[in-house]
């Protein structure tokens, strides 16, 4: 297994031809809700978009820290319901129930990096201020916080690139099932 490459902070040229930064690394915490968190009970969750741009609703969910898979779908859920209005966690909105496949996928530990855009000292002013983009990565990378996230039921396995544990990429394990459970 090879490591994955470190990522890269996008930089900005300055009037003077110097690199600046033009995203920082950020920690999610209290700030978490201000920047797209939703807070349910304990958890903080958000949906994330796939790498299209044509995505409606999310692909994936991601919850701070190492949860068990059912209060990630509890998350999950409650995320639908309060950002779209949807509570059935197994359609998009419109979807064809006579479509629907019952299973939710498997959640997983991962680590990630958030990146800021922009950097504090540093505003550019483009379309992509006050947001932030995710990076999966080892625990040993620099910024690098624990995280659970599930592909969301209806996106497409593809759509959503979260870290599999069948294939090692990057370092990820299944989230426990429930309370007591040892999978």
């Amino acid at each position: 297994m090879t490591a994955p490459a470190l990522y890269e902070i996008e930089t900005s040229e300055g009037d003077d031809g110097t690199p600046h930064p033009a995203e920082q690394i950020w920690t999610p915490g209290e700030d978490a809700v201000e920047n797209g968190f939703l807070a349910h009970r304990a958890l903080h969750v958000t949906g994330l978009d796939g790498s299209a741009d044509d995505h409606l609703y999310p692909v994936a969910f991601l919850v701070l820290g190492h949860h068990r898979w059912f209060a990630v779908i509890e998350a999950a859920t409650a995320y639908m319901d309060r950002v779209h209005g949807w509570r059935n966690l197994h359609l998009y909105p419109g979807d064809d129930p006579a479509e629907l496949d019952p299973r939710i996928p498997r959640a997983v530990h991962t680590h990630a990096v958030v990146l800021y855009h922009p950097h504090p000292d540093h505003p550019c002013g483009c379309e992509w201020d006050d947001t932030w983009r995710l990076v999966w990565a080892p625990p040993t990378e620099p910024g690098a916080i624990p995280v659970t996230a599930m592909r969301h039921p209806a996106a497409r396995a593809a759509a959503a690139t979260i870290p599999n544990p069948d294939h090692g990429q990057v370092p990820a394990t299944f989230a426990p099932r429930h309370q007591g459970s040892r999978c």
